[in-house]
């Protein structure tokens, strides 16, 4: 079987780099087609077998189309995403398999099935808050890896996050709704990623944390995705599917 050409977009990024690099030791994988935000994409897609995304925000949209004009698989791994990139996502996956992930970490994907199964668990007696500090250079907040979290939390409660978050606190905001769920972000240094989910009762609290030590596990976890994706049905995923962690 031929080495499935893998494209890269974003590729002067950290996380292109960290990509370009793993892709050196990855076997049954070459480098494709490659282009930094201002690149031509279109060429990436008609170059590749499976594209690799990690543009800023503000083209995902675009690079879902050419991905479904192009019948390439795609795998997304930008954060700060608006509704009009999950849209064109959607649209895109009749055609293709694209997987779009907020993180691509095996043990965040455990953290967030964890986070569903407790969620589910306790009742809304247990207070939950979502902690994630990233290095100083990330322009979006929550994190994707926060907001992952806070979906998994609110499926497991049976309600759209979107009704139940608190995203920022500040001044004189009164006590704290049953059932909210909180976010709290920190900036700062080189910390490449870490989270935390709390479950907080009246008297005991449940902590699940991750800590990511190496930039380079989420290049892996991507080329994980890209192979998986490359001969999987046209669909919208996420790394759940590409684990098999799915309930």
């Amino acid at each position: 079987m031929a080495d499935i050409r893998v494209g890269l977009l974003g590729s002067e990024g950290r996380m292109g780099r960290a990509v370009t690099d793993a892709l050196t030791d990855t076997v049954g994988m070459v480098a494709g087609p490659a282009a930094d935000r201002d690149g031509d994409a279109a060429a990436v897609f008609a170059g590749s077998d499976v594209v690799i995304d990690f543009t800023p925000p503000g083209h995902t949209a675009r690079h879902a189309g050419l991905a479904a004009a192009h019948g390439t698989a795609c795998v997304v791994g930008t954060t700060g995403l608006a509704a009009a990139d999950h849209a064109a996502m959607d649209a895109a996956a009749m055609d293709v398999a694209l997987v779009q992930a907020g993180n691509f970490s095996l043990g965040v994907n455990l953290l967030t099935a964890f986070t569903r199964r407790a969620a589910a668990i306790l009742d809304d007696g247990w207070d939950i808050e979502i902690l994630e500090m990233h290095h100083r250079h990330k322009v979006d907040a929550p994190s994707g890896t926060a907001t992952l979290l806070g979906e998994a939390a609110a499926h497991g409660r049976g309600v759209a996050l979107d009704d139940v978050a608190r995203r920022s606190r500040d001044g004189v905001i009164g006590e704290r709704p049953a059932g909210e769920i909180g976010f709290a972000t920190l900036r700062g240094g080189s910390v490449i990623g870490e989270h935390e989910v709390i479950f907080a009762a009246g008297s005991e609290r449940l902590v699940l944390a991750h800590r990511a030590e190496d930039r380079g596990l989420f290049a892996r976890g991507a080329l994980t995705a890209a192979r998986w994706a490359a001969t999987a049905a046209p669909g919208r995923y996420d790394m759940l599917d590409v684990l098999g962690l799915k309930d």
